[in-house]
């Protein structure tokens, strides 16, 4: 894989957004779609300001939500991939059920929740638990057993313990991968928490939503969902930081591999350069 210039990373997603943002714009310029059902990207920047103390209010609970369950599924996602690893009895038992979990849509559960626990914080906060659980679950498990098995059997020959094994081998190994499921959960949890926050709430992005929708206010809707996206785009952020953090060694390679294929390409280039000075 090449390395991508740092300036491209930031340029073509701009340039992609803002051939979005055109797009819209003439959509509505053009009446393609009537005006009350789709405003203009000015009206919803006009609505983001007016709102902005509003909407921050609101994003702070969606928030509080989306953490809470996230730090929770994920713990006990963890610990449960740990005890898969080490058991195959439990493997065998508990995979089905959480992949059989994963077959039942987000929305048909959360009025079920909502009914059980009431129109509090804990309803939302179980969502989120089970839609952020199994992508740490399947990456944590996965990445524990593409471990190397020669690696293994040294560390046994050098009589390591089990969790000396665990601590050095398995989870340097899947920790990539772990990051992985992380950043896909998280991503998940600020959509669990809104969608649990449509059935009913006090505060919360979804309890907005439905507010302005009945009022039919769609540029404040228009204005929380890029709220929405925001949150999911800074939470996933972290958890790439954190990943940096945690896996120092894999930024190097990258940094070497980069800097390698830079050198590789410059060396390329030089014989270029002199034969065309020979050919003057």
């Amino acid at each position: 894989m090449t390395c991508i210039r740092p300036h491209k990373k930031i340029l073509y997603p701009l340039a992609s957004l803002g051939a979005l943002v055109l797009v819209w714009h003439l959509v509505v310029a053009l009446e393609l779609v009537p005006h009350y059902l789709l405003p203009s990207p000015v009206e919803v920047v006009f609505a983001l300001i007016n709102e902005f103390c509003l909407l921050v209010m609101h994003a702070q609970t969606t928030l509080v939500e989306a953490l809470l369950g996230l730090v929770i599924g994920v713990v006990l996602a963890v610990i449960c991939a740990i005890i898969m690893d080490r058991f195959e009895d439990f493997y065998l038992a508990f995979e089905p059920l959480a992949t059989l979990s994963q077959t039942i849509p987000t929305i048909a559960i959360a009025p079920l929740l909502v009914l059980w626990f009431g129109y509090g914080l804990l309803p939302k906060i179980i969502l989120v638990i089970l839609t952020s659980f199994f992508p740490v679950l399947v990456s944590f498990v996965s990445g524990l057993a593409s471990v190397d098995h020669d690696m293994i059997d040294l560390m046994r020959i050098m009589h390591a313990s089990r969790w000396q094994i665990f601590w050095h081998v398995k989870m340097p190994a899947a920790l990539e991968q772990f990051f992985a499921g992380l950043s896909i959960a998280a991503a998940y949890a600020i959509v669990s928490a809104v969608i649990a926050e449509w059935l009913g709430g006090i505060a919360g992005l979804g309890v907005y939503m439905t507010r302005v929708r009945k009022s039919f206010a769609y540029d404040r809707m228009f204005a929380s969902i890029i709220v929405i996206s925001s949150l999911s785009l800074l939470l996933m952020a972290a958890m790439r930081g954190l990943a940096y953090v945690g896996m120092p060694w894999k930024h190097r390679e990258t940094q070497r591999s980069g800097q390698e294929t830079h050198a590789a390409g410059q060396e390329e280039h030089r014989p270029t350069q002199s034969n065309a000075n020979q050919q003057r």
